[in-house]
């Protein structure tokens, strides 16, 4: 089989296994997810390609944030993003898109069905985008910016104190950042590569892995800024549908997230208002919400722990939600390359947005 793409090495920090690290001192040594990332990389050589898009100093650190990249690069095919280490205290969801990119650097080494998949198929990873507020311990990067509130994107009805967005001060959480400041670092390092990875492509999906509201995973979808549904409804209801028929057992709730909450800057709002903006262009992009608040029903003793609020603290726990979440992000893959196969044309759209206005509206 021939090899897929060049692999770009570079060491990021000194390798230590993350099991021997206790909470308290992943928050202050050399950021552990990082080093299990050069594992990967290690084990998979030149079946992917990796590109350093930004650097982040967090105390006395630099560390890089890095875009892996993996199938056909041709911008006719479609496109596969996922994303996670957004808010730094949910680092459950740096582990998850690691799992699955082990998943298939291990895969590639025998499973022809992947290699031809491939084939017709692009992959994108940033497994770790905010790595200072991962280092840190906290929702925020390293100047007290919530990522997921720092895009240019207004609210167009009235948000929740604070937790929509606020411009008042870093040293309270969902600090949007300065009224006329550019997008943090991160934030443009993210929207750089949606762009140059996913929008080029004439369908793509977006997965953002979160954790940390209620006690059920949600699969979130725009808007966050309005209530108003996306343009592309019927292509999310025809999704739905397809997961529920192939998974009619799954525990998510797929929803608008204007059903929970409306914020400000949402960076996956703003990507998908200039996909939207683009002729023949569809993009999905959809965040994975793992309801914390169960591993905190489980053990109560979490929410005397910063890392316990939005993270399984107890190792089973871990290893159960990062093999609960491969099949949905596996089915992901499938439904990008299969998209002919099930978005709604012609009379069909407008079925698909009639049960999706009964549905979520």
């Amino acid at each position: 089989m021939a090899k897929l793409f060049h692999l770009e090495r570079r060491s990021f920090v000194p390798s230590q296994p993350p099991h021997r690290l206790n909470e308290e001192q992943a928050c202050s040594a050399p950021l552990v997810e990082l080093a299990d990332l050069q594992r990967i990389l290690d084990e998979a050589g030149p079946l992917l390609k990796v590109e350093q898009v930004c650097e982040v100093r967090a105390g006395p650190h630099q560390f890089p944030v890095h875009a892996i990249t993996l199938g056909n690069p041709s911008p006719e095919v479609p496109a596969v993003g996922f994303f996670g280490g957004v808010h730094g205290l949910e680092r459950i969801g740096s582990r998850v898109v690691m799992a699955y990119l082990r998943n298939l650097v291990m895969r590639l080494k025998w499973d022809a069905q992947l290699h031809r998949q491939l084939e017709s198929l692009r992959l994108v990873f940033m497994p770790i985008v905010n790595p200072g507020g991962l280092w840190a311990g906290t929702r925020a990067n390293p100047k007290g910016v919530d990522l997921m509130r720092n895009a240019p994107v207004e609210a167009s009805e009235p948000v929740s104190f604070l937790v929509g967005g606020q411009r008042l001060s870093s040293a309270l959480p969902w600090y949007r950042g300065g009224q006329h400041a550019p997008m943090e670092l991160e934030s443009q390092a993210l929207c750089s590569v949606v762009q140059n990875e996913l929008l080029n492509h004439p369908f793509s999906i977006a997965i953002d892995c979160h954790s940390g509201f209620g006690m059920v995973d949600r699969i979130w979808f725009p808007h966050a800024h309005t209530i108003r549904p996306i343009e592309h409804l019927p292509e999310m209801q025809a999704l739905s549908q397809i997961f529920d028929q192939a998974y009619p057992h799954h525990r998510y709730v797929v929803e608008p997230q204007s059903r929970q909450y409306l914020t400000h800057g949402d960076l996956w709002d703003h990507l998908y208002l200039k996909a939207s903006a683009q002729a023949d262009t569809t993009f999905l992009p959809l965040t994975l919400e793992m309801g914390s608040w169960l591993w905190i029903k489980k053990n109560p003793r979490q929410l005397f722990s910063r890392q316990g609020i939005f993270n399984p603290l107890a190792e089973h726990r871990q290893q159960r939600v990062l093999r609960r979440h491969m099949a949905w992000l596996d089915f992901i893959t499938h439904a990008a390359s299969s998209h002919a196969r099930w978005v709604p044309t012609g009379p069909a759209r407008d079925e698909h947005r009639q049960a999706a206005f009964a549905r979520w509206y």
